[in-house]
């Protein structure tokens, strides 16, 4: 629970905002928080990992094993400290980009080619002590902000495809 609400937990952020909206409750499951529902008659799994950030994949993978589904249906949403705060990038696939949790991700999965929803949380200092920090009263309504858009975002390229959004929110 220390870091609730840290930089490093946007993608918990726009996850919890998502289940919110969709009323689904989270329980234990692949060493990690997960909620089953539909979303406009797609299968939906959101997870949370539960491990450190730097071994998500160990509850991605087995997440991914569990519903058969492959790379191609995976998003992941993520903090980012190279967007200045608060903005969005979408893209197809890529580098783990020096995001710990996304080289485990990469690394178990053994590719690069899933969808991703970056959300820019700025960097200053350490960035240990940054990504770890919490976000300032000025920088907590453009976050709040940020995370609605992220997650609606995340609902279009689930609806509508990871173009789509990339044109819309990028």
């Amino acid at each position: 629970m220390e870091y609730v609400r840290t930089r490093h937990n946007a993608g918990f952020e726009v996850v919890n905002i998502l289940a919110r909206r969709l009323d689904v409750r989270f329980s234990s499951a692949y060493r990690a928080l997960a909620a089953e529902t539909n979303l406009d008659g797609e299968k939906l799994v959101l997870l949370k990992p539960m491990t450190y950030m730097n071994l998500s994949g160990d509850a991605v993978a087995p997440c991914l094993a569990r519903f058969r589904a492959s790379c191609e249906d995976l998003i992941v949403v993520y903090d980012d400290m190279d967007l200045e705060t608060g903005r969005l990038r979408i893209r197809e696939r890529g580098s783990a980009g020096g995001h710990n949790g996304m080289r485990s991700i990469i690394d178990r999965l053994g590719t690069s080619d899933f969808d991703r929803l970056r959300i820019g949380i700025g960097h200053r200092g350490s960035a240990a002590g940054h990504v770890l920090s919490r976000f300032s009263p000025e920088e907590r309504p453009v976050m709040k902000e940020a995370f609605e858009r992220a997650a609606d975002a995340l609902e279009v390229m689930v609806k509508e495809g990871t173009v789509c959004a990339m044109n819309r929110y990028n």
